[in-house]
C-alpha cells in the first residue's frame, strides 16, 4: 500500500510537470509576443463599432402598427402604437430600447436576446431588455425554457430573439462568435505590435561612433557627461564641435510601421469585419463614405435583423391576426433632398400623394387645401381630370 501511495504520488508529480511550460525572454519581448491576454469580442474596438452602427440604426427606425384591410395594409395609431414606437420601456428612450436589443443579439448575448414583457388587465405596460449575462437557457433539441437570474420562463412568456440558429439547438442563436475570432485575434495583435513598436527604446535616428578606450566612455556617468559635453547646446539647431579623433556620427532611418506592412494587414482584417458583419466598410474607416452602399446595407443587412425583430415582437404582443409590426426602413434611407423632391413631387403630379405627404417627407409642416389629390393639369382635383376643357369635344358640355 505504501508503494502503491507513493507511485500515486510521483505520477501525479509528473503529469503536473508534463503541463508545464517555460519561457525565456525579456518582459518587451512578452508584451510583443503574447500581449496582455485573452480579449473578448466585446473589447475588440473595430466589431464594437460594426456592431453599434447596426443598433443605432435599426434604433432610429420608426416603429409601426399596421392592419391587414381590404384597400391594403394601413397604419393604426392608437396606444398600442404609441406604446411600441414612442415609449416601450419606462426606463429608456425607444433608441436605446433598440440598441440595447440589438447589441445583445450581436455581440453580448452571442446571438440570443430577451426582453421581459409586462401586462395590467391584458393590456401591454411595459418592456425590459435583459442584460446577456443574467440569462441562460435550459432544455433539450425542441423544448426549452429561458432563465433569468435562475427563474425559468417559458418561450412565450418573454420575447426571445434569435440571430445565426445554433446548428443543433435550433431555438437558441450562436452569433458570429467563430467567423470572427480569427480577425480579432489579429486586430488585436497587430495593436499589441503596434503599441510595442511604438514604445521601443531601440529606434534611434542617430547613431555616434566613440572611441572605446576613451577613458570616459567606461562608465554610465562618463558616457553622459560626453554627451552634455559635445552633444547637447543652448540653442536649436546650434552645431556641435566634436573631436574628430574620437567620434564619428552616422545618421540612419529607423524601421517604421510601413516597413511591416501592419497598415495593409489591419486594413484587410477590418475589411475582413465589414464582411462578416455585413456593414460597409467606411464605417470602419476603410475608404470613402458611399450613399449606394449605406442604401444596399438598410436594405440588406438592416432588413434581416429588423424582419426578424418585427416578427417576434408581432406574435408576442399583438393578438388580432389581422395586424403586425412593421420597422419603416425608409426613415433610415440616404436620400439626399434633390431626389425626394423629384420622386415625391412626380407622384403628387399623377394624383398618388398629397401636398402635404410630399412636404412631410422634406420636413415641412402641413398646410390648408393640400390634404386633396391632385393632377398635372393646373392641378385640379383627380376626381375632376376628365373634366377637362381640352378633353371636351366640339359641341359636348362639361356637364
Amino acid at each position: 500500500m505504501k508503494m502503491s501511495k507513493k507511485n500515486n504520488v510521483i505520477q501525479r508529480a509528473l503529469r503536473k510537470a508534463r503541463r508545464s511550460a517555460v519561457l525565456i525572454g525579456s518582459a518587451e519581448a512578452y508584451d510583443i509576443l503574447c500581449g496582455d491576454g485573452y480579449t473578448s469580442l466585446d473589447q475588440n474596438p473595430e466589431i464594437v463599432a460594426a456592431c453599434r452602427k447596426i443598433a443605432e440604426v435599426v434604433g432610429a427606425m420608426t416603429i409601426h402598427v399596421m392592419e391587414n384591410t381590404e384597400r391594403g395594409d394601413e397604419r393604426v395609431i392608437n396606444e398600442l402604437s404609441r406604446k411600441i414606437d414612442i415609449n416601450p420601456c419606462s426606463t429608456m428612450t425607444r433608441q436605446t430600447f433598440i440598441e440595447a436589443i440589438v447589441m445583445n443579439l450581436l455581440l453580448y448575448g452571442k446571438g440570443n436576446s430577451v426582453v421581459k414583457v409586462y401586462t395590467e388587465d391584458g393590456y401591454l405596460s411595459d418592456m425590459e431588455p435583459v442584460a446577456a449575462n443574467r440569462v441562460s437557457y435550459q432544455g433539450d433539441y425542441t423544448r426549452y425554457h429561458v432563465m433569468i437570474d435562475g427563474i425559468p420562463y417559458a418561450p412565450d412568456e418573454v420575447m426571445h430573439f434569435v440571430y445565426n440558429p445554433d446548428k443543433t439547438y435550433l431555438y437558441k442563436g450562436q452569433g458570429v462568435t467563430a467567423q470572427l475570432k480569427d480577425v480579432a485575434d489579429n486586430l488585436r495583435q497587430a495593436q499589441i505590435t503596434t503599441n510595442a513598436f511604438m514604445k521601443s527604446k531601440y529606434k534611434p535616428s542617430l547613431i555616434v561612433k566613440v572611441d572605446g578606450m576613451t577613458e570616459e566612455f567606461s562608465s554610465p556617468k562618463g558616457r553622459q557627461k560626453l554627451i552634455n559635453e559635445y552633444m547637447n547646446s543652448g540653442e536649436a539647431g546650434a552645431p556641435w564641435l566634436i573631436p574628430a579623433e574620437q567620434f564619428e556620427i552616422e545618421q540612419i532611418k529607423p524601421l517604421s510601421l510601413s516597413d511591416l506592412a501592419i497598415s495593409d494587414n489591419v486594413k484587410l482584417d477590418k475589411q475582413s469585419v465589414a464582411a462578416i458583419l455585413g456593414v460597409p466598410a467606411f464605417v470602419l474607416g476603410v475608404g470613402a463614405y458611399k450613399q449606394d452602399e449605406w442604401n444596399y446595407f438598410v436594405k440588406t443587412k438592416i432588413k434581416t435583423i429588423v424582419t426578424g425583430l418585427q416578427q417576434e415582437m408581432t406574435r408576442k404582443l399583438i393578438y388580432s391576426p389581422n395586424m403586425y409590426i412593421k420597422f419603416n426602413a425608409m426613415s433610415v434611407m440616404d436620400w439626399d433632398l434633390t431626389t425626394i423632391a423629384s420622386v415625391f413631387g412626380s407622384l403628387s403630379d399623377r394624383g398618388f400623394v398629397t401636398g402635404n405627404e410630399v412636404r412631410d417627407k422634406i420636413g415641412m409642416s402641413p398646410r390648408e387645401g393640400l390634404d386633396e389629390l391632385r393632377v398635372l393639369e393646373n392641378y385640379i382635383p383627380w376626381d375632376m381630370a376628365a373634366a377637362q376643357k381640352k378633353l371636351v369635344q366640339k359641341g359636348e358640355s362639361n356637364g
